[in-house]
């Protein structure tokens, strides 16, 4: 009888044992699905400080460059859609059009002396370049908890508590074929 009793002990500890290891588990993997969700609410801010600069430049430029109707049009239109919202997989590429967009602005800019010596150009591109640069660090740390989050999917025993703790794939912020390409920047001046 001694021995049965022993045998139920083991049994519940053994099953303590797995139910803290579960909530363990289960802890971990939630607090991994905030950090995505922290990360992506820190690179937000700063999406939204841009998406109010960007009016500002646009109208700073449309002054100067009439005959970029197209180009500052294009710009106006990836902002909206990036303001859209949406997956996250949309607005990622959605944000990501807009950064080569802005980026194009800028350049068509250089083609304006007047425009360049302006203060409230050369402030604005200051203001937008400090953002887009802190947009780059936080995509860096939003990368790295994506990176977390996809990899505790697939790991086991995570992988059996993901749907319960509402994980699920999150796309990385990836660089677009365009942006890998070398840029001629005496070609881009001479357009």
């Amino acid at each position: 009888m001694a021995w049965i009793a022993v045998v139920l002990l083991v049994l519940v500890l053994v099953a303590i044992a797995i139910a803290v290891q579960a909530v363990a588990l289960y802890n971990g993997l939630v607090q991994v699905k905030h950090q995505v969700d922290q990360a992506w609410a820190n690179i937000d801010v700063l999406l939204k400080q841009r998406h109010d600069e960007l009016p500002k430049l646009v109208d700073a430029v449309k002054g100067y460059a009439t005959h970029e109707r197209g180009l500052i049009e294009d710009v106006t239109a990836m902002r909206v859609r990036a303001q859209a919202g949406g997956s996250a997989q949309d607005r990622v590429a959605a944000e990501d059009a807009l950064s080569q967009g802005v980026s194009k602005l800028l350049l068509v800019a250089e083609n304006y002396p007047a425009l360049r010596a302006s203060e409230v150009f050369i402030d604005l591109q200051r203001r937008i370049s400090a953002l887009e640069e802190q947009i780059a660090h936080r995509r860096e740390f939003y990368n790295a908890a994506v990176n977390i989050n996809n990899v505790r999917l697939e790991e086991f025993p995570d992988l059996l508590l993901t749907g319960i703790a509402g994980l699920s794939r999150k796309p990385l912020f990836e660089a677009q074929a365009a942006e890998r390409n070398d840029v001629d920047i005496g070609a881009a001046l001479r357009a």
